[in-house]
C-alpha cells in the first residue's frame, strides 16, 4: 500500500484506538496505546500485510518519538523533583545500568557493544507514557506523583546520556567532550530561558492564543526544532534534545506567561497525543519483527527474560531507594511504574539493529517485552494503588506503611 493508504489506514487506527480503550474501561483500564501498538501489529507486514511504512511515515514516527520525549521534559517540576528525591532517583537508576550491563555481558558472551545496547535498554522508564497515565488517575500532582516525575526522569534522561556515552561510536573520551560541550549550550539557553521576558512577551502569547497567529506555538516549535538541529549537530541522538527542549519550554512559558501556559501546553499536547504520538505508536507496531520473535527459540525464551529483567533491573531498585514517606503500596506501585518501558528501548535496538551489534530477533525479544511491560504494569501499578487512591478522595489519611 502506499504511503497515502498507509497514512490513512494509521489516522483510522488512531481514532479506533481510544474508542476500544474506552469501552474497555468499563471493565479495566488499558491505555489506549496498547491499542495503537496491536493494531499496528495486525496491519503490519507480518500479519494483516496492509501497511509497509514509508519514508513519509517513518520520518512522522520519529516526529512523533520526538514529541513524546518533549512533553516528558515539559512535565518536569524543578521545584518538586529536587533534593533527597533526585538524589534517590539518580542512585536507583546508576544501581539498574550497573547490574544491566552486568547481566548484558553474560547474556551475550561478553559483546561490548551488544552488552551496551541491551543493558542501557533495560535501564529506561517510559515517562513520556506514564505521565498521561498518571493524570488521567487524577495524581500526577500528588506527592506520589512528584516521586513517579523524579525516578521517571531520571529513567528517561539517563539512558539517553547513556546513548550518547556507550552507542555513539566515539571513544569514550571524545563522546564526553561532545556532551559536555552540549551540556554547556543547553545552560546557555536555560540560563535565557530563566531570565525575565518584556511585557509584550505575555500580551501577545495572550493576544494570539486564538488566532491564526499562535505565536506561542509557534516559538515552541521553534524551539523543539532547534534542540533537536543542535542535537544532530552534536552528533548526538535526537531524542537528548527533544528532552531538552521541553525543559527550556516550561521554563519560558511558565516564567514570562504563566497565565497562558496551561493553555498553550494544551494546544502542543492536542498536536502530540492527537496525531504525531500515536503514529509513533502505530508504526511501532507495524515494525515489530514478529517473524523473527517467533521463527527462532532463542528470542521467544528471552522475551519473558526480559519483561522480568525489567521489573528487577528498573523496578527493584526504585522501590528499595523509594522516599521513607511513600507507603508499601506506593511503592509497588513506583516500582511497576520505573518498570515500564518502551519508546527508548525502540530508539535504542534501532541503533544496535542499524549497527549490526544486534540480531533482529534480540531486538524483537525487547521490544516485545517493553510491549508487555507497558500492558501489565501500569495496570498493576494503578490496582496497587488504589486503595490509596480511594482514601485521599474520601479525605483519610492513615499512617504510612513500611516495608
Amino acid at each position: 500500500m502506499s504511503h497515502p493508504g498507509t497514512l490513512i489506514l494509521i489516522m483510522a487506527i488512531a481514532v479506533l484506538a481510544p474508542l476500544l480503550a474506552y469501552a474497555a474501561a468499563r471493565r479495566l483500564t488499558v491505555p489506549v496505546a496498547i491499542f495503537e501498538i496491536g493494531l499496528g501489529i495486525a496491519i503490519g507486514p507480518d500479519a494483516l500485510g496492509w501497511a509497509r511504512p514509508d519514508e513519509l511515515i517513518n520520518t512522522l514516527s520519529n516526529l512523533g518519538l520526538s514529541m513524546l520525549i518533549f512533553l516528558a521534559g515539559y512535565e518536569i517540576e524543578f521545584a518538586a523533583v529536587r533534593g533527597d528525591t533526585l538524589r534517590r532517583a539518580v542512585g536507583a537508576w546508576v544501581l539498574t545500568l550497573a547490574v544491566a550491563l552486568g547481566i548484558a555481558f553474560a547474556l551475550t558472551g561478553a559483546q561490548a557493544t551488544k552488552s551496551f545496547v541491551i543493558g542501557t535498554a533495560l535501564t529506561s522508564t517510559a515517562l513520556g507514557a506514564v505521565l498521561p497515565m498518571l493524570r488521567d488517575s487524577g495524581v500526577l500532582h500528588s506527592r506520589f506523583g512528584t516521586v513517579v516525575m523524579a525516578f521517571g526522569a531520571v529513567g528517561e534522561f539517563g539512558p539517553i546520556i547513556a546513548m550518547a556515552l556507550l552507542l555513539s561510536g566515539r571513544a569514550p573520551g571524545a563522546a564526553t567532550a561532545v556532551l559536555a560541550a552540549f551540556a554547556a549550550v543547553t545552560a546557555g539557553a536555560v540560563y535565557w530561558a530563566m531570565r525575565p521576558r518584556p511585557p509584550w512577551f505575555a500580551r501577545i502569547v495572550a493576544t494570539t492564543l486564538h488566532t491564526s497567529g499562535q505565536f506561542a506555538v509557534r516559538l515552541v516549535m521553534l524551539l523543539l526544532a532547534a534542540m533537536l538541529g543542535l542535537s544532530v549537530a552534536f552528533g548526538l541522538d535526537t531524542l537528548l534534545g527533544a528532552f531538552a527542549a521541553g525543559l527550556l519550554t516550561r521554563l519560558i512559558l511558565n516564567g514570562a506567561a504563566p497565565e497562558s501556559s496551561a493553555e498553550v501546553l494544551g494546544k502542543i499536547e492536542a498536536m502530540g497525543f492527537g496525531f504525531l504520538v500515536p503514529v509513533f505508536f502505530i508504526v511501532t507496531g507495524i515494525n515489530f519483527d514478529l517473524h523473527a520473535l517467533l521463527s527462532g527459540g532463542r528470542p521467544l525464551l528471552l522475551l519473558p527474560i526480559f519483561l522480568l529483567l525489567f521489573l528487577f533491573l528498573r523496578g527493584v531498585p526504585a522501590g528499595l531507594l523509594a522516599p521513607r514517606d511513600l507507603s508499601r503500596r506506593e511503592r509497588t506501585s513506583l516500582m511497576l511504574y520505573c518498570a515500564t518501558s518502551l519508546p527508548l528501548v525502540v530508539a535504542i535496538t534501532t541503533i544496535g539493529v542499524d549497527d549490526g551489534v544486534l540480531g533482529k530477533g534480540e531486538a524483537a525479544a525487547l521490544v516485545g517485552a517493553a510491549m508487555l511491560s507497558i500492558l501489565g504494569f501500569p495496570l498493576l501499578a494503578l490496582k496497587a494503588l488504589a486503595p490509596h487512591q480511594a482514601r485521599q478522595a474520601n479525605g483519610v489519611t492513615q499512617p504510612s506503611e513500611t516495608w
